[in-house]
């Protein structure tokens, strides 16, 4: 089936397995390796993007529920060489350790902050609760989001 759709910026149009999900479609087609595969059911957030600006896992969504939608990944939120608030602050308060959840973390926290960029503590941990981590007692990723909230706040 062909489908249809803008992926960082940038119109797609291809040729899919009606039954490919859209985290296989974004790795082995387009080499977009940002997105990550854990769990393969929904319950970690490792593979999250953003549909029409809201988290979602993309392990659980095929190409074809993405028809006429924005698809944004890991790969499209920084701009040219500049990271994403969300990206340097999470380096800064030192978020990220192996690294491996990150990329889901930044999508649910920019997702959260395109929507609210002074978020409390409770509403944060909120955005995050589809997303799990081995590694963080998850303080790190929660400073690092209302840094960058703040940031966000303070250029606007």
């Amino acid at each position: 089936m062909k489908i249809d759709f803008t992926l960082n910026g940038k119109h797609i149009s291809r040729d899919v397995a009606p039954d490919k999900r859209l985290i296989d479609f974004l790795r082995e087609d387009l080499g977009l390796m940002g997105t990550k595969e854990g769990c393969g059911k929904g319950e970690c957030g490792t593979c999250t993007v953003l549909m029409d600006g809201e988290a979602v896992c993309s392990c659980l969504l095929l190409c074809a529920q993405v028809q006429g939608c924005r698809i944004t990944t890991v790969e499209g939120v920084q701009s040219g060489n500049k990271l994403h608030p969300v990206q340097q602050a999470f380096i800064e308060s030192g978020a990220v350790q192996c690294g491996f959840c990150t990329p889901g973390f930044v999508m649910s926290g920019v997702a959260l902050l395109e929507k609210n960029s002074d978020p409390n503590e409770d509403e944060i941990r909120r955005a995050i609760a589809g997303n799990l981590c081995r590694c963080t007692g998850y303080s790190k990723i929660v400073e690092g989001i209302r840094v960058a909230g703040k940031r966000m706040r303070d250029k606007s």
